[in-house]
């Protein structure tokens, strides 16, 4: 993978003098272009019906989901906040996958209204749905297989399938299949989601597997046929430049032929979806900051006004993400050893450890990459951080703010009682 930016440098200082750094930055070409390539690479391999739905955790904001929905994306929702912002953007009913844990009723009552496709995490739910909500017009549920394990499952961040909150096992399943069948509905479907940023195609291909199987089990002891198996999202991105690629087009042949193999026709010819919010967004995205500060105690660092509130992957999961110096290239003759940082008061409010960068001086511009997912979307508030702006580049190279930064009004808002203060908010 290139580390590039959309923009030439004129434009990019044009942007910073406009929008003060720090912030988010998105280019809709690419993400355009990673929403066709999936599309593309399913339908010519001839996956049965194969629609993505974007997980909006991944970047929740309305904008953005708007163009996903203009390449036939429809939204994975987790909560009332996504839901309404699915909303916002017109879908409605089976364009929705509402997949949630620990659901309140209130949040069952809005995916019903908006006619959403009910994905249940737990048998419980499904005893209270019947009785508070009402009989869901689709339903499926989230398969947690337990006690395997096989190489791709990242459990430091989703979870050892045992160990994992997610999902249900078999038995709990057919129970809740069983428990909708006698209520009257009479279309299903079936997910799992076990794998985070897998880049090895042939493990998603065994979680398909294990997912097929399993829907064949309910069929032959329920004779329930399904409309769709979601496959979950998980197909990762290449943060670092020594890492490939995902073969999106191995993966989609790979699937025609396990679906072949394992006859899922004779499950009611289920359609294939999936739930990628990273794989469509993670290279699109850029956190734009600015050098303030260089220490020197016994390391190096190198303070940006961007922090963790930011972009908290590599502090939560010590993640790599490509940084590069706006204008100033990886010469090996001038580089030095540092870690870049914010000013949280936590010492994993770092973005880098001891890596290799071009020398900076206060002022400069440092681009951190691959941060369309995960990244705004999991900001916080920590010493009173304000979360900052979203721009967009469209397709013409213009760009827009998409949102804006926040300013202490909107901190204090919610406060009941609060004083006067001096500073400027704006």
């Amino acid at each position: 993978m290139s580390f590039e930016l959309p923009v030439d440098p004129d434009e990019l200082k044009a942007i910073v003098k406009a929008h003060p750094t720090p912030f988010h930055m998105y280019d809709e070409s690419m993400i355009r272009n990673r929403a066709r390539e999936l599309t593309a690479a399913m339908n010519q391999a001839g996956v049965p019906e194969f629609k993505n739905y974007f997980a909006v955790k991944a970047l929740p904001n309305p904008s953005i989901l708007k163009i996903l929905i203009s390449e036939g994306m429809g939204a994975d929702c987790s909560s009332v906040a996504e839901l309404a912002i699915a909303e916002m953007c017109g879908l409605h009913g089976e364009e929705i996958m509402f997949t949630s844990n620990n659901t309140l009723d209130a949040e069952f009552a809005y995916a019903a209204k908006l006619g959403a496709i009910i994905n249940f995490d737990d048998i419980t739910h499904v005893d209270r749905y019947l009785k508070n909500i009402g009989v869901p017009k689709v339903m499926s549920c989230r398969y947690n297989p337990g006690d395997i394990s096989f190489d791709g499952i990242n459990e430091s961040i989703i979870g050892a399938p045992h160990e994992a909150k997610f999902g249900m096992p078999l038995d709990d399943m057919l129970d809740s299949y069983k428990k909708m069948q006698d209520a009257g509905v009479s279309k299903f479907g079936i997910h799992t989601m076990m794998l985070s940023n897998e880049r090895d195609y042939t493990v998603h291909l065994k979680i398909a597997s294990m997912l097929f199987d399993a829907a064949k089990q309910i069929n032959q002891k329920l004779g329930i046929k399904f409309d769709f198996i979601n496959l979950g999202g998980g197909i990762g991105v290449a943060y670092h430049p020594d890492y490939s690629d995902f073969d999106v087009v191995a993966y989609a042949n790979g699937l025609t032929k396990l679906y072949d193999e394992m006859n899922m026709v004779a499950l009611g010819e289920p359609k294939i979806v999936m739930e990628n919010g990273r794989y469509i967004t993670a290279e699109a995205g850029y956190v734009v900051t600015s050098v303030v500060n260089r220490k020197k105690t016994h390391k190096t660092f190198v303070g940006v006004d961007a922090s963790m509130s930011d972009l908290m992957r590599p502090g939560m999961y010590s993640a790599y993400h490509h940084i590069s110096v706006f204008n100033k290239a990886q010469d090996v003759d001038r580089t030095e050893e540092v870690d870049v940082t914010g000013s949280l008061c936590e010492n994993n409010d770092k973005f880098a450890i001891n890596r290799a960068l071009p020398i900076t001086a206060i002022g400069d511009i440092l681009i951190i990459h691959t941060t369309g997912a995960h990244g705004h979307a999991m900001g916080f508030q920590y010493n009173g951080k304000l979360r900052h702006a979203e721009i967009l580049l469209d397709t013409k190279g213009v760009a827009k703010l998409i949102r804006r930064a926040e300013n202490l009004d909107d901190y204090f808002m919610t406060l009941t009682e609060k004083g006067v203060y001096h500073v400027s908010a704006n």
